[in-house]
This record gives C-alpha cells, structure tokens and sequence, in this order.
C-alpha cells in the first residue's frame, strides 16, 4: 500500500513539474505604483518562453526615455532548463494625474499573449534639496512663451494685433516645437499673419538678455464689448539642457529634455462705440477712410449702359463693412451690384480698398440726377465719428424716346422723387438675344439588329482570340526564365518583409524594430531556424554553406550590428533610407544565390 501512494505521488509530481515548465508566462512589471512627475519609472515586459513580434503598448501620458532594452538569459539547475527573455523601457510622466500602462502583446508558439494593464498614479514634483537642479527646472527657468497684445482696451471691430514670442536663454538651447493647443478666438474675427522665416533675435525679458522668435503672429477684430479672453498657445518644446560632464575635447555635453510652455490667458477690455453723436447711417465701420461715387460716364444714348461705383478706401475692418446703398429715379434699370475687395492685412490691421459697382441703364431720353450718397464711420484715435457725403451728379441721355413724365421731371425745380416707374416699351431689337429658331430633332425607335453595336458585339470574340494566344505565349515565356523568375520571386519577397519597416520611416526606434524583425523573420523562413538560435556566426555559417556569397553575408551580418546600435544613437532620415535601401537589397542578392 505505501509502495503505490509513493508511485501516485511520483506521478502526479513529474506530470506537474512537466505541466508547470510548459505553461507560458507573459507579464508586465513597473518599479513603482506612485512616483512624482519629475520622477521616472521603469517597466519591464518577461516572458519565459522565446517569443517573437513583440509589440508594446502605446505608454499614452508619458514620454520614452530609454528603450526597448532586451535582454535573454538560459540556465539550467538541477538538470532543468531555464529559459526568460525580457524588454525594458525608461519612461517618465507629462503631467499628473491617474494613468494606464496598457497590454503589450507578442508570439509565443504562434498564440500571442497579452500582459495585464498596470496602474500608475503620478503627483506633483518630488524635491530634494540635496539634488542639483534637474533638466526640466533649468529648462522651466530659461524658457519663456509670451503673447504681446498691442491694445488691451481696444473699441468694438478696432484692431488688435498679438505676436506670440519664445524667448530662450542664452545657456540652453531648442532643438524643435511643436503646437500642443492653437487658441481658437472666440468673439473675433481672426487673421493669421504667416511667418515664412524663424529669425533669432536678442532682446530683454524680465531685465535679462534673451534671444527670441517670433512664432506666430495674429490680427484680432473684437465682436463683442465687455472682457474677452484669448486662449492660450501651447507648444511642446524640445530643450538641451548643459550638465556638468564634458566630452574628451574638453566640450560641455547636454542632456535632453521636453517642456510644455504656455503664454497664459490674455485679457482684452472692448470698449463700446460711443452712443452720443453717432450717425443714423452709421453700419459699423471703424478707423480711417475715404469714400466716394464715381460714375463712368456723364453723356449718353438711351439703352446704352454706364456703371456707378460706391468706394471705400483707407485703414480699417474693411471686410466687416455694409456699404450704403445708390438711391436713383425709377425710371433708370438698376443691375444688382458686384462687389470687390482689394484689402491686405498687416500687424496694424487690414488696409485697401472695397467697392460695389452698378450697372444703369437709361430708357428714356432726359436728365437724371444721382443723389449724394453719406458714409459714416467712428475714427479711434479722434475718438469721433465721421461722416463723409458724394457729390450730387446728373445723367444726361440725349438721345432716345421721350417719356411724358420724365420731361416734366425735368425742370430745375423738380423733385428726383416723384419720377414713376413706366412700362418697358419695345425699342428696335430690344430682344435680340433671345433664341428664336430651335434645333429639335425627330424621335424615332432605335433598331438593334444591323446597328453599330450589333457589329462590335458579333466581332469582338473573334479579336480576342489572337490577344488570348499572345498572352498565352508571353506566359509561357515568363515561365520559362528561370532567372527572371527568381528574380522577381526575391523581390517581391524583400518588399513583403520590410513593408512594415518601410511605413515606420521617420521614426528612428520603431523603424529599426521593424527592420531587424523584417531580417529575422526572412531568416527564419529561408534557413526554418527559431529566434534563439540567432548567433551572428552560425547564421554566416548556414549562409555560407548555401552557396551564398561572403560579401553578402558580411553585409547581412553588417546591417544587424547597424540595427542593434542605431535604438541607441542618433540617426536620420538619410540614414534610415541607406539602411533599408541595403537591407532589401541584401535579401534580393541572398534569395538569388540561396541553394536549398
């Protein structure tokens, strides 16, 4: 009875032991649950079976400092093998607040596992009065975003002109920006003023000498009176900050850093238009103008045309204006007017000219005067509205029919107002441009059979017969070279292998993920190796026995090392397309030479 409790229990620990070492464990782990914003963390993801296409979360909240860093490890004790693959990460927190590290993913056996999400509390900045200051407090204190507003109490549609400058200390510098939040001016009407250069300039701030740039530059019309907010511009800047450490020619080396500077939420006190002595014309146009009716002709025939253009030149909300309207007799044919604009905007505000153009035409023989037209606007800098009122002019058609109320309106003492709309009479060819013949067409039915499509339809299997013997025999062609064949075979593999490298061009540590994972996996397919048996020397052994040239495994093996240091130094756009116009074709010339 002992002798069989001892065989069940032997049993039961062998089959758990061997069930215990094939059961696959994927896990994430950090170094700590809360930590400081200034502080960083580290997180690592194991797993205790060789796995392949690791992929890692998106770290959302924070930046990634280092990483990935991997590390394979093998050990046997007790006669048992051991086996623990793992990839770190440095990362650090971009603002407080309560986050999620979410699953990272890869493929054990072809099953792909997931880790758990982790849970990471970030607070505000830990001090350490021992510590020297760190990158982010140098940075904080050198770098400066401000937003200069040219009137803080400007009149309803006065311009107001706002010029966002990053001022940077002479001791750190900035390597890029990039927009976090564009103020969106609510109650203005905006227009951007585009910086084509970004010039350094010098000058103070705080009573310090600073260099600066201008980033952004904008022309506000208020809409609204009362205190308005302008939001605030946000930009992601990337620092260099100078440590204490100096490189083998005596030269201070830097350290990189991101900073969030904002310019702060600016005020603005829009003043209303004054009530007392406005205009009753008044339509809201606000600074310096001019203004004037031009007509383009004095003398003419009746049905010919002139045109009359109410113009407003000068500095101001030009395109917010309602221009007045031409008051003119009834018995003049008024087209409705076409409006143009030719205004520019500067940091002082828009400057030009609009108009609207009138198209009249007579009917009738006799004298018709146009009214004086008024403008009125409020002048800022007076302080005062303004009015300005077109001379009085008069048409004189002298040749045509004669209307019976027109020639008694036509006296000095007459009033332009009692002329009365009369009847179009028809005049010569008044109606010319209406079409009188018309080009119809008799209906009649269609008849298929004997018709052009007919012919198409019964010929066209005919004309295919020789086009599908002619691509039979450029088939077959095709098929019988061989070395053509093989070519494009390794082609079109080394695109199927590095088309993922290919999208992740830019960006320097997922493009080289991409690009040795496209190396590895190729290898894999061609020499059906496992990634733990990826040593440098037995894949130039495997290559070389399969006929493949030396200098092509030397650059294989050369593109890996190029793969494994490029995470860790810095690389280019250039440079990245070196490496993958390399790697694809380093996989052609091997899938050409390869003898399986």
């Amino acid at each position: 009875m002992k002798i069989r409790i001892l065989i069940i229990a032997f049993i039961i620990g062998f089959f758990g032991n061997v069930y215990s070492q094939d059961e696959v464990q994927f896990e994430a782990k950090a170094s700590k649950q809360k930590l400081g914003v200034n502080e960083r963390l580290r997180i690592e993801f194991s797993m205790n079976k060789d796995g392949d296409n690791f992929v890692p979360p998106s770290f959302e909240g924070f930046r990634v400092e280092m990483g990935p860093n991997q590390s394979v490890s093998h050990s046997w004790v007790n006669g048992k093998r051991s086996f623990s693959k793992s990839y770190s990460y440095i990362i650090s927190p971009i603002s407080k607040g309560n986050f999620t590290i979410n699953q990272a993913k890869v493929e054990i056996d072809g099953s792909t596992y997931k880790t758990f999400p982790i849970k990471i509390e970030v607070t505000g900045a830990v001090s350490d009065p021992n510590a020297p200051p760190s990158a982010d407090e140098i940075a904080g204190e050198n770098l400066h975003l401000v937003a200069e507003v040219s009137d803080a109490s400007p009149y309803l549609n006065e311009a107001v002109s706002v010029v966002y400058k990053l001022y940077v200390s002479p001791s750190i510098n900035v390597s890029n920006f990039v927009p976090k939040a564009n103020p969106t001016y609510n109650n203005f009407w905006s227009q951007d003023i585009k910086v084509k250069r970004y010039n350094v300039e010098n000058g103070l701030y705080n009573g310090k000498q600073y260099r600066f740039v201008v980033l952004k530059r904008v022309v506000l019309y208020p809409q609204k009176t009362g205190s308005l907010e302008i939001e605030p511009l946000s930009l992601d800047v990337t620092v260099d900050v100078p440590t204490n450490r100096r490189d083998v020619f005596g030269g201070r080396l830097f350290t990189q850093t991101h900073k969030t500077v904002t310019a702060g939420q600016r005020k603005l006190n829009v003043r209303p238009l004054p009530t007392k002595g406005k205009p009753d014309g008044f339509t809201g146009a606000v600074g310096q103008f001019d203004f004037d009716v031009i007509t383009s002709k004095s003398d003419l025939k009746a049905n010919e045309s002139l045109s009359a253009k109410i113009k407003v030149s000068g500095k101001g909300n030009l395109k917010l204006i309602s221009l007045p309207k031409l008051t003119l007799p009834s018995s003049l044919e008024v087209y409705e007017p076409e409006h143009e604009e030719s205004v520019s905007t500067n940091l002082s505000g828009m400057s030009g000219e609009i108009s609207d153009n009138y198209t009249i035409v007579p009917q009738y023989k006799g004298k018709y005067p146009i009214p004086g037209v008024a403008f009125s606007y409020f002048d800022p800098k007076e302080e005062a509205y303004k009015t300005i009122t077109s001379q009085q002019s008069v048409i004189n058609v002298y040749e045509g029919p004669t209307s019976a109320s027109v020639a008694n309106a036509t006296n000095d003492n007459a009033d332009s107002s009692t002329l009365n709309k009369q009847p179009v009479s028809t005049i010569g060819d008044q109606f010319r441009y209406i079409k009188l013949d018309a080009d119809f067409v008799s209906k009649k039915a269609n008849v298929f059979f004997g018709s052009i499509l007919y012919y198409i339809l019964l010929l066209a299997p005919l004309l295919l017969i020789p086009i599908a013997i002619m691509i039979g025999k450029k088939r077959a062609a095709m098929a019988g070279d061989v070395v053509g064949n093989r070519v494009r075979k390794a082609n079109k593999l080394a695109k199927k292998y590095l088309s993922e490298a290919k999208r992740n061009l830019g960006n320097k540590e997922a493009f080289y993920e991409s690009l040795e994972r496209a190396l590895h996996n190729y290898l894999r397919a061609k020499l059906k190796l496992v990634t733990s048996e990826f040593s440098k020397e037995k894949i130039s052994e495997l290559l070389l026995s399969k006929s493949v040239d030396e200098q092509v495994v030397n650059e294989f093996i050369a593109l890996l090392k190029s793969c494994e240091l490029a995470r860790y130094s810095p690389s280019t756009i250039a440079e990245m397309q070196n490496d993958y116009n390399k790697a694809a074709e380093v996989i052609s010339l091997i899938d050409k030479q390869f003898r399986s």
